[in-house]
């Protein structure tokens, strides 16, 4: 009968090794002194057989859960679900466990029950504020916890992405279609990364030696778009082309823009960050900025899984950046 699950010992008859070496290959044992061929033989060894940990018995064995927990504020906004994928995957190769939660849900008070219980070994924290209360109750709980494209002013534990290139990006975009009037439709005031990206457009404007247009804020959500937009195109300063902070906001704000009678991109340009599957299916096709989402995710568990609880972390992620153009943006009318 055919085995169910590839085991330890499975792996190291292939590999040719004692099982000994197979664990402490994968636990990453510095002290282990193997030659660097037998080491390539059982990673392969690994991979063939689609070997995984078995987490539950890694967990009694060294008094560890073998479980990370990601927060996000809502599973709602289609961003986080590249955030998780990249997560995920860095954790099963890890050896852990990804336990996903929200503000929507259950809380971050079931997290801190989790910690408190020694059920988590570590958290990440996808788009939080900057709640000193949050960061004081982490560091007592003497787990390692990284800020994931968030920052906090109390301490230097984060990665983030460089939202102000990707902002300067679609600005670039939309002052080479020949576009003056260019608003920016921001992220809430309270989010590190509305504060990143809209640095990002002022420094692009000023750059360019234009004005800035109007700037309205908004939750990153459809309909906290779709109002943004209506205010942005009922004002004095009509503008022929709009950058937005997130695609999420986007989606709305093309769709407050058509409920105002605008024609896009006829009559106005949109741009956003972020680049998803679904901002090609819109009509018309948004155009966006591509950012490392997937990889943000696996970078914050690999750090998780080497970090201590007192160390610090302030990296700005190393990745493509790149303007995917679509139909959403066009050179100005007349």
């Amino acid at each position: 009968m055919k085995r169910s699950r590839v085991t330890l010992a499975d792996v190291a008859a292939m590999a040719k090794v004692d099982r000994a070496v197979v664990s402490r290959v994968i636990n990453k044992d510095p002290t282990l002194n193997i030659r660097q061929e037998t080491r390539e033989r059982v990673l392969a060894a690994i991979d063939r057989l689609g070997y995984r940990p078995n987490v539950a018995a890694r967990s009694l064995r060294t008094a560890r859960a073998h479980m990370f927990g990601l927060f996000i504020p809502d599973f709602a906004n289609p961003v986080y679900a590249e955030i998780i994928k990249g997560a995920e995957s860095e954790a099963a190769a890890q050896g852990y466990v990804l336990v996903t939660g929200s503000a929507s849900g259950a809380g971050l008070g079931e997290y801190m029950d989790r910690i408190g219980q020694g059920r988590i070994d570590g958290l990440l924290l996808a788009g939080a504020g900057d709640e000193s209360g949050l960061v004081e109750h982490l560091d007592r709980a003497a787990i390692p916890w990284i800020m994931l494209n968030n920052r906090s002013r109390s301490v230097e534990r984060y990665v983030i992405l460089d939202d102000e290139r990707a902002a300067a990006l679609a600005v670039e975009h939309l002052v080479r279609l020949g576009h003056r009037r260019i608003a920016h439709l921001a992220g809430p005031a309270h989010a590190d990364t509305a504060g990143r990206r809209s640095a990002g457009y002022s420094a692009a404007m000023r750059e360019a030696r234009l004005p800035e247009g109007p700037i309205v804020a908004a939750d990153y959500t459809p309909a906290g778009g779709a109002a943004a937009m209506a205010r942005l195109l009922a004002g004095p300063e009509r503008p022929t082309a709009v950058f937005v902070a997130n695609v999420a906001s986007a989606i709305g704000a093309m769709e407050g823009a058509r409920s105002a009678g605008f024609e896009i991109p006829r009559e106005v340009s949109i741009v956003a960050v972020h680049d998803l599957e679904l901002a090609s299916y819109l009509f018309p096709a948004l155009t966006t900025v591509r950012m490392p989402l997937a990889e943000l995710g696996r970078r914050g568990v690999s750090l998780l899984a080497g970090l201590k609880p007192d160390d610090r972390v302030a990296e700005v992620l190393a990745g493509p950046v790149e303007l995917v153009q679509r139909r959403s943006t066009a050179p100005p009318p007349g």
